[in-house]
């Protein structure tokens, strides 16, 4: 009866800690999606600038070289535009993206759809470097948050492990 107690002390303890990981995960997934985010945007403005090649092409070209999280984004948006405009496609695929994105950075993201398929290369090449710079701001204020955060949860579930571990002994 005591080994059976102690399995199910051990079995919380891990619990606990494993969820205390999975919490502070998400500051890293966010961290690494708005980077992947940040060199998809470089690539797209490059492929704009010298390419001139049609923004679905280059979605679907983005949607292939960069991570699953962030190239989601680009594909959903290139096969939504099929039936929509490119400004609607975009923001409706960001809305729907499933990643680590807060609202602020969706909503940073959703600027780039202002002037997307609107206007000329140089208006779209300005609109893409305004939204990377707001997607730079986002990204630090990712950072400092994942530095602050990651370690307090998987610390944090740890400690309630072992508290709730004590008070059952």
């Amino acid at each position: 009866m005591q080994i059976l107690k102690y399995i199910m002390l051990f079995f919380i303890l891990v619990g606990c800690s494993l969820i205390g990981r999975y919490l502070s995960k998400k500051y890293v997934v966010r961290v690494k999606d708005l980077e992947e985010m940040k060199n998809a945007l470089n690539i797209f403005k490059s492929k704009v600038k010298f390419t001139y090649a049609p923004i679905p092409e280059i979605f679907g070209e983005i949607a292939k070289n960069i991570d699953y999280n962030v190239g989601q984004v680009f594909e959903k948006s290139k096969e939504k535009m099929k039936t929509k405009t490119a400004n609607t496609a975009w923001e409706e695929a960001v809305e729907e993206s499933k990643n680590g994105f807060t609202k602020e950075d969706k909503y940073v993201l959703k600027t780039l759809s202002k002037l997307l398929g609107q206007t000329d290369i140089e208006g779209q090449v300005s609109q893409i470097e305004i939204t990377e710079k707001f997607l730079e701001s986002q990204l630090k204020e990712a950072q400092k948050e994942k530095e602050k955060n990651e370690k307090l949860y998987s610390k944090l579930g740890t400690t309630i492990g072992l508290a709730i571990v004590i008070i059952l002994c």
